[in-house]
């Protein structure tokens, strides 16, 4: 079991900046490839970026060269830099952990809200 908390969501404007947080705990954290999806009212949730273990990235074409994913493996963490903020960024957005063993492990966070107004 992994348990993935997040914090750092709020109100922000146009062009402004962002910092999500998101911490791990219960089972080895550097096994999972770690990632940040997003949900917008009345849409299906999405791919923001993804990070592996060893740091490889992959990011939506949406947020390209405006986010950014980290993670220290030392510290079960996991952040999301957001900067140049739009309002189709509005969304709650949510921290996830994947591996494949003998099945598909996956895990979320509870969310957290990001507002950003014109």
């Amino acid at each position: 079991q992994l348990q993935l908390v997040e914090s750092g969501g709020g109100l922000v404007q146009l062009g402004g900046a962002l910092r999500l947080p998101c911490t791990a705990s219960g089972t080895i954290f550097s096994f999972y490839v770690m990632g940040w999806y997003r949900q917008a009212p009345g849409k299906q949730r999405e791919l923001v970026a993804t990070i592996t273990s060893g740091g490889i990235t992959n990011y939506a074409v949406s947020v390209k060269g405006r986010f950014t994913i980290s993670r220290d493996n030392a510290k079960n963490a996991v952040n999301l830099q957001m900067n140049s903020l739009k309002p189709e960024d509005t969304a709650v957005y949510y921290c996830n952990a994947k591996a494949v063993g003998n099945r598909l492990y996956e895990y979320w966070g509870q969310g957290t809200q990001v507002t950003v107004s014109s």
